[in-house]
């Protein structure tokens, strides 16, 4: 499972910077991105991210008014980790509960310990990668790599297998929803798929392809968002980025 994280930052150099250095590890995955505290409050409380990374050059004031502000919605902060370019906030930073400060220019060496020493701290449980179906005295297992996406059938619910099978289950699709890994999202009322394979997004069209099966999948409005995140986490995965 990944460390999810959000930036608060106006610097996109920096930010760019930042997201470089996180994906050389491989289990970091950004949520979303701010420029100002009142955007990242409303991201820290939207999306419950596990690392909050803070420019503390930027209204510095008002970024500790934020952080005293996130204990009256929580019971948990994430981890937070100030960023600056001099030293000169580091006390305060300390005083608020941050985990780490961070000077800029970045140091490699620096962040690299810093973030072993978070993972120490929050040690990740890897999710189960067996799904079990459970109807009356009959117990079935499916290895979740293999499935391609679930669809809603009423009260039940049919996974698409990699092999061309399909599978029921007689729960519904929302009881899966929360069950699966993280590489799984809701893209419709009626869909879950495996990100993992997928291989195109359609925005004009709202329908995505998946890799091994011949047929689109449709992803409505109201899970538009889900879809523009998904977007922007393959797409730094890519080697290139042509318009």
């Amino acid at each position: 499972m990944d460390y999810t994280y959000t930036i608060i930052d106006s610097d996109a150099v920096s930010n760019l910077q930042l997201h470089a250095f996180l994906g050389e590890y491989g289990d970091f995955e950004c949520v979303n991105t701010t420029s100002d505290p009142t955007d990242g409050l409303n991201d820290i409380l939207k999306y419950s991210p596990d690392v909050v990374f803070i420019n503390l050059n930027n209204d510095y004031a008002s970024i500790f008014l934020m952080v005293t502000e996130i204990h009256q919605y929580v019971n948990e902060l994430p981890i937070l980790i100030g960023i600056a370019s001099t030293k000169d906030y580091a006390y305060d930073a300390i005083k608020n509960g941050f985990f780490d400060y961070w000077l800029k220019p970045y140091n490699e060496f620096d962040i690299r310990k810093s973030l072993l020493k978070l993972r120490k701290r929050m040690p990740k449980e890897k999710a189960p990668d067996t799904l079990i179906l459970k109807s009356y005295n009959d117990f079935q297992y499916l290895n979740t790599n293999d499935i391609l996406y679930l669809k809603a059938d009423n009260n039940t619910t049919e996974f698409f297998m990699k092999d061309g099978t399909i599978i029921n289950a007689y729960k519904t699709l929302k009881t899966f929803e929360n069950t699966l890994p993280n590489n799984f999202m809701r893209i419709h009322q009626s869909y879950i798929v495996n990100t993992s394979y997928v291989s195109r997004i359609n925005f004009g069209k709202s329908i995505c392809a998946l890799k091994a099966v011949n047929e689109n999948i449709p992803f409505s409005k109201s899970y538009r968002d889900n879809m523009e995140n998904l977007k922007d986490l393959l797409s730094k995965n890519t080697l290139s980025n042509l318009n």
